[in-house]
């Protein structure tokens, strides 16, 4: 389907294609015509498939068509998001998608200064996008008028439901207007997001663009059986040899999330963390670096996850195996994003065995196990004739070594020659063709050739 065939005002039609965009995805084609007409959406589909223009353009044609008649704004539409990161995204995706439109839309979140978000309120907005815990503090605080909100979203609610957001969420929408429209969309549907539609939504259209907690076709997936100790060692040693254009890496912890990074570093790789101890500022930081390339390798919890949306990640690793399924499917979707191709990589110990086989069972397919033997090829490896790779902590201390880089083989490691025993099956992390461009989140796109080795 294309814009053009949608319901659209023409200053938003103008705005998505000076973006670049041209076709809907399938969550756009599906959500937009029944969000325009008014209906509730229950609406579930992978990540980087485009939610959130499935839900933003509706809410902006709806402003075009009522604009603000006078007198102080106060939010017509209320998105609520896990994430800071993602309260960002979203709040720049609708600039964008507004730019021709009179539209005032204030961002607000936790961990900076509330005075100035309290000043843009003040100033009046239609439209507020927030994390649940700073919007309560402003509503308690008397900031927040929510008696006009006529939209009332819910953005990755299964991340906010495992945050523990679910009192402030039905709390915030006891202060919402019971006669509005209502959207949700979720990564995943599991038992607690059905019952909370059932709570918020009125006999909603329900969309599934892929069955719930399934993988995109595009990843490929593999294990690695690794001792714990052995963890950093081997990390570093696939950074090193895959041709990788970034890379994200998730831990099960804040503290193992430093930790990680600064094993990283100490093995010559450029390596930030994102998590919930650090500051704002702090995280903005290490995701531009991201973005930008100067930051090959990002390490992350899953908390802060939410709000990664970046272009040509070619490989996620699992240091840590999630203990839930689900958040190994989002995890995961942080590549082959926008209908490019990724891999995920995951390194399991004896204690993960059981996660392993928790999350084969809900994925529906067993992950492809690879040897940790000296003779065997990580995926994505560009070997020469004949060459072994010796993960680093299998090699004998007078071998050389050196640092590794990323897309290189170590500097002065070993280069033992024997025969090459067998092939393996598939070099992931080499991006494939994808469908046209389309709207999402504002760092969504797809560059035409796809990635290549980090630079």
């Amino acid at each position: 389907m294309q814009f053009s065939d949608l319901r659209l005002a023409k200053p938003i039609l103008r705005a998505i294609d000076q973006a670049g965009y041209t076709t809907a995805s399938p969550i756009q084609a599906r959500a937009i015509p029944p969000a325009l007409e008014g209906r509730d959406i229950l609406g579930c589909a992978q990540t980087g498939t485009g939610k959130t223009a499935a839900f933003a353009l509706p809410v902006l044609q709806a402003l075009a068509d009522q604009p603000h008649a006078g007198g102080k704004r106060l939010p017509r539409c209320l998105v609520l998001s896990p994430t800071r990161e993602l309260a960002a995204q979203i709040g720049e995706s609708f600039r964008d998608y507004s730019q021709f439109l009179d539209v005032r839309g204030v961002v607000v979140f936790g961990g900076v200064n509330q005075n100035p978000q309290v000043k843009k309120l003040n100033a009046g907005v239609d439209v507020l996008v927030a994390t649940p815990g700073r919007l309560m503090d402003l509503m308690n605080q008397g900031h927040v008028n929510l008696s006009r909100v006529e939209t009332f979203i819910l953005d990755e609610a299964d991340r906010m439901l495992d945050m523990g957001f679910i009192n402030d969420i039905r709390k915030i929408s006891a202060k919402v207007p019971k006669k509005r429209q209502t959207l949700l969309f979720s990564a995943t549907m599991p038992r607690s997001i059905r019952g909370l539609a059932n709570d918020l939504l009125r006999n909603p259209v329900e969309i599934e663009i892929a069955p719930a907690a399934t993988p995109a076709e595009r990843i490929q997936q593999f294990v690695y059986f690794v001792d714990k100790k052995d963890k950093p060692a081997m990390l570093a040693h696939l950074l090193g040899r895959l041709s990788i254009t970034r890379a994200i890496v998730f831990t099960r912890t804040k503290h193992g999330a430093d930790k990680v990074c600064r094993k990283l570093r100490q093995a010559g790789f450029e390596s930030q963390a994102i998590h919930g101890n650090k500051t704002q500022a702090a995280r903005q930081r290490s995701l531009k670096g991201f973005r930008s390339g100067k930051v090959a390798v990002l390490v992350a919890t899953d908390i802060a996850s939410r709000g990664i949306d970046v272009d040509d990640v070619s490989h996620v690793f699992n240091y840590d195996l999630s203990n839930d399924p689900e958040s190994y499917v989002h995890r995961i979707g942080r590549t082959a994003r926008a209908g490019s191709s990724g891999a995920a990589i995951s390194l399991c110990d004896r204690e993960e065995r059981g996660y392993l086989r928790d999350i084969e069972q809900l994925i529906g397919m067993s992950v492809e196990v690879l040897r940790d033997h000296p003779e065997d090829i990580p995926p994505g490896a560009e070997p020469e004739p004949g060459e072994v790779i010796t993960p680093p902590h299998k090699r004998s201390r007078g071998g050389g070594g050196g640092k590794p880089r990323p897309g290189g083989r170590p500097r002065g490691g070993p280069k033992k020659k024997s025969a090459r025993r067998g092939a393996h099956p598939g070099t992931p992390g080499k991006p494939g063709g994808g469908a046209g461009k389309r709207p999402g989140k504002k760092n969504n796109r797809r560059k035409p050739g796809g990635g290549g080795r980090h630079k």
